[in-house]
């Protein structure tokens, strides 16, 4: 039986523009005799704004309970920059690896405003990274 966990949602909102969070525990493997534990995040970015932005470039940072932290910056978003009118919504979702079994990622977007032709930063919630049976 394969332990699946999902995370509760969480959500942060800069500048009308709303970031929604999920996590799902993939399941642990050994590679290079390193016990890795796999997650898989589902985010959600809401333009609740009144103006066309876009997603020009990522920041994330990622905290393990073993002290390990990683910094990831770079273009867009899993190879795309979507643009988002109002009321527009873009999903997608990506991966993530631990060699400890708890930690979490936080982190920024930055986008250009189409009106203002100015670019801002929106914020990536923290979410934890939990597998299973540290949770219990």
């Amino acid at each position: 039986m394969r332990l699946t966990r999902i995370n509760a949602l969480v959500q942060e909102i800069t500048r009308g523009i709303r970031i929604s969070v999920k996590v799902k525990f993939e399941g642990s493997f050994f590679k290079d005799q390193i016990l890795n534990h796999a997650f898989m995040y589902f985010i959600s970015i809401e333009n609740k704004s009144k103006d066309v932005v876009q997603v020009l470039t990522r920041n994330w940072r990622i905290l393990e309970s073993s002290n390990h932290d990683k910094y990831i910056s770079g273009d867009g978003i899993v190879g795309k920059k979507p643009v988002i009118k109002p009321e527009g919504t873009h999903i997608y979702h990506s991966g993530c690896l631990l060699t400890s079994s708890i930690g979490s990622m936080s982190g920024t977007y930055v986008m250009i405003n189409f009106t203002t032709g100015q670019k801002f930063n929106v914020k990536v919630p923290s979410f934890k990274l939990c597998t299973p049976q540290t949770l219990n």
